[in-house]
């Protein structure tokens, strides 16, 4: 039997942008993507803090470094810029192997960004 489980999570980070008229999607900084296991294309959850809103969409790679979390196309009018989101992704496996498996869960700072 095969189970989804949380896979990666991007937990608080700030809409920096929400631009309505571009390919839908959401931008992230490649340095979050990173630490956080999560690819280009990758589909994921974004939970808004702010409304309660919950958006299915895929990741665009976002400049490295630039605290960059922008709501592209439709899902840019379900969030403010300033709007607190998670972001969230998921994978499929075997129930015995989900029950070992550790997610990875990162927690920018408010800019967006990774303390070292």
């Amino acid at each position: 039997m095969f189970i989804e489980v949380l896979k990666s999570k991007i937990h608080r980070v700030k809409v920096t942008q929400a631009e309505l008229h571009y390919v839908g999607s959401i931008t992230i900084d490649e340095a979050l993507m990173e630490a956080s296991n999560i690819i280009e294309g990758e589909k994921v959850q974004i939970v808004n803090v702010n409304n309660g809103e919950r958006i299915e969409t895929y990741v665009i790679k976002g400049e490295r470094d630039s605290g960059q979390v922008c709501l592209n196309g439709p899902a840019a009018r379900r969030v403010q810029v300033g709007d607190i989101i998670i972001i969230i992704s998921y994978a499929s496996m075997d129930f015995e192997e989900a029950k070992s498996f550790k997610p990875t869960v990162i927690f920018p700072d408010n800019n967006n960004r990774l303390s070292n």
